[in-house]
């Protein structure tokens, strides 16, 4: 797939690479507040990772905001989210 820089929604000053298909672009600084919540129950050592693969992933984001809002994930969200962070960590290394 092809990626852009396309500007925050919400903000319109930051740009965020996107990818095409993907609807709704937002920016790390948009969505700050939301992920400073504290994170409860039994996932929460899983969201104990470096907040610069926040910056970089909006899908961690994602994934992240929407374990606060509805306090649980499908086996497939859980799977997805390790899956990336392993990849991330991974090409930090490099």
């Amino acid at each position: 797939m092809a990626e852009f820089k396309q500007r925050c929604w919400r903000c319109r000053k930051n740009y965020v690479l996107t990818r095409s298909g993907q609807k709704f672009a937002l920016c790390y600084d948009c969505q700050k507040s939301e992920l400073s919540k504290e994170v409860k129950g039994k996932l929460k050592s899983m969201f104990e990772i470096p907040e610069e693969f926040y910056k970089k992933s909006l899908f961690l984001r994602d994934i992240k905001i929407k374990y606060i809002r509805f306090g649980e994930l499908s086996e497939k969200q859980i799977a997805a989210f390790k899956k990336v962070v392993k990849e991330m960590e991974e090409n930090n290394k490099i």
